[in-house]
C-alpha cells in the first residue's frame, strides 16, 4: 500500500529468501476486513485467482465419524479460502524489485531521538530509520519501543500434521474431512481435530489440545514415532479416519502453542514507531488474525499518505486499530456467516459439549 501511494519503503525480512519454507496452510479472507485491503491495493483480480473453489465447504464431525452439520460451498460466502504462501507470493510479485531485503532477522530495536530508531539485526548488520514498523510477529523485538506487554500462553496448542495424496491414501479421512473444512469434537472440550482440504488433495491437520505447556513439554517432539503415540493417545476411542491425520501424517508432528497479548492491549504514542498484526494484537487463532494484518497495513499506509505529518498519520492509525483489536467480531454473527441465517441444532448441540454445557436428547 505504500508503494501504491508512492512512499517508498524497505522490508527486512528474517527468512533467507521467499521459498526459504513452506508458508502454513489455508487462510479465509474475509469480505469485511482482509478483502479491503486486498481491493484498496488494486489486487483483488489476482486474488480472485488463487482463490480455492469449494473450500468454504464445512463438516462438524463427533469423535465416531458421524456427520453432525455439513454446509456446501454455493460460491456466495465472503470468506474465500486462499493458499498462504500463494498470497504472500502475489503480495511480493506487487512490490518493485529489491523493497525486500532477505535474510534479516531482528535481535533488537533502540530509540535515538527525534523520531528515529536504530534496529540490530543477528548478523550485526545495523540499520537506522525515521519511521519505524514493527510487523515482526508475536515475538516482536519492535514491541518493546512501545510496550511492556509481552504473550502469555492460552492453555491451548495445536499439534499440525499433513496427509498427501489423500484421496488415494487416505480415502476414508479425505471422505471424513470433505470438500473444505472439518471440524470434530469429543465429548469433553479438551480435545478436537481440525482439518482444511488444501490445494490438489493434501489434508492438513491441527489436532488441538488443552494442556499445561509442561505436558507437551514431556513429549518429545525431536522423535516424530514417539510424539505422535504420545499424541494420538489422548484421542483413544476416535474413529480411525479422523485419528488417521496423526497417526498417518506424512510430516513429522509439529507443536503450535497458542499465545495471546491481553485484550485490549494499547500503549502510548510514540514517535516514529509502530506495529501492526500480531506484534500488536495477537490472539489465539480465530481466523482474524492475518485478515487484520493486512488491514492494519492497509489502513497505516492510507494515513500516512493522507497526512503530511507522520505523527499524525501514525496516531490515527493506532487509535483505530486499537478499538478493531479490542472489538473482535462477535462470535454469533461469525457463525451466521458460516452457517446461514439459522445455525443448526446440532451445531448448537456441539457447543454445548465443548463447553460442557448438559444437555437432554
Amino acid at each position: 500500500m505504500l508503494h501504491v501511494h508512492g512512499i517508498p519503503a524497505e522490508v527486512y525480512e528474517a527468512e533467507p529468501s521467499p521459498m526459504a519454507r513452506t508458508q502454513g496452510g489455508m487462510l479465509d479472507i474475509h469480505d469485511y476486513n482482509g478483502q479491503l485491503a486486498v481491493q484498496a491495493a488494486g489486487l483483488m483480480a489476482e486474488f480472485r485467482g488463487l482463490v480455492l473453489e469449494g473450500r468454504q465447504a464445512m463438516r462438524i464431525l463427533d469423535r465416531t465419524g458421524a456427520v453432525l452439520f455439513e454446509k456446501s460451498d454455493d460460491g456466495t460466502g465472503g470468506r474465500p479460502e486462499v493458499q498462504r504462501g500463494e498470497l504472500r507470493r502475489m503480495l511480493l510479485d506487487a512490490l518493485p524489485a529489491g523493497t525486500v531485503h532477505w535474510g534479516h532477522k531482528a535481535s533488537g530495536a533502540r530509540t535515538l531521538g527525534d523520531g528515529r530508531h536504530e534496529v540490530t539485526f543477528t548478523d550485526g548488520r545495523i540499520v537506522v530509520t525515521d519511521l519505524l514498523v514493527g510487523a515482526d510477529g508475536a515475538w516482536s523485538r519492535v514491541r518493546p519501543l512501545l510496550t511492556g506487554a509481552t504473550p502469555e500462553y492460552t492453555g491451548t496448542a495445536f499439534v499440525e500434521t499433513y496427509l498427501f495424496d489423500a484421496d488415494t491414501r487416505h480415502p476414508a479421512t479425505a471422505k471424513a474431512v470433505g470438500g473444505g473444512s472439518m471440524i470434530a469434537h469429543g465429548p469433553t472440550p479438551d480435545a478436537a481435530i481440525f482439518a482444511h482440504r488444501e490445494r490438489g488433495d493434501t489434508l492438513h491437520g491441527y489436532l488441538e489440545l488443552t494442556r499445561p505447556l509442561d505436558w507437551f513439554a514431556a513429549v518429545d517432539f525431536a522423535d516424530p514415532a514417539a510424539a505422535t503415540a504420545r499424541i494420538a493417545r489422548e484421542f483413544d476411542g476416535w474413529a480411525p479416519e479422523l485419528t488417521a491425520l496423526i497417526t498417518d501424517s506424512d510430516t513429522a508432528p509439529v507443536l503450535r502453542p497458542h499465545h495471546t497479548l491481553p485484550t485490549g492491549h494499547r500503549w502510548e504514542r510514540v514517535p516514529g514507531a509502530t506495529l501492526v498484526g500480531d506484534a500488536a494484537h495477537l490472539a489465539a487463532p480465530n481466523g482474524e488474525g492475518a485478515n487484520l494484518a493486512m488491514l492494519d497495513g492497509a489502513e497505516l499506509a492510507q494515513a500516512l499518505a493522507a497526512h503530511d505529518d507522520a505523527e499524525t498519520a501514525l496516531a490515527e492509525y493506532e487509535q483505530a486499530m486499537f478499538t478493531r483489536a479490542a472489538n473482535p467480531p462477535d462470535e454469533s454473527a461469525l457463525l451466521e456467516s458460516v452457517f446461514g441465517d439459522s445455525v443448526p441444532q446440532s451445531l448448537a448441540a456441539l457447543f454445548e459439549d465443548r463447553t460442557g454445557t448438559a444437555r437432554n436428547g
